[in-house]
């Protein structure tokens, strides 16, 4: 991990839906969404445990905040198709 980029993920939660998020840390944000109510997105707090399904790096915030505005957008099959690939 290049300590400037910034990543987009994606999480499963418990309950079998996924969660769009950008992060500068993915190992830290985990942590923070799983066990810290503080941290955590709000969504993902009464959805515990979270595991990681995919990632993507890019170079900056502006990039990575668009692509996750792009993912979110997508239909839960479409998100299903991305993180098998």
């Amino acid at each position: 991990m290049l300590s400037n980029s910034w990543y987009v993920y994606l999480l499963r939660c418990s309950d079998n839906s996924i969660y769009a998020g950008i992060t500068t840390n993915i190992v830290r944000r985990i942590k923070e969404h799983n066990h810290c109510n503080k941290l955590g997105a709000k969504y993902t707090r009464v959805r515990r445990p979270v595991s990681l399904v995919y990632s993507e790096e890019h170079p900056d915030r502006s990039t990575a905040s668009k692509r996750e505005y792009e993912l979110k957008q997508l239909t839960k099959k479409q998100k299903e198709q991305l993180i098998r690939q």
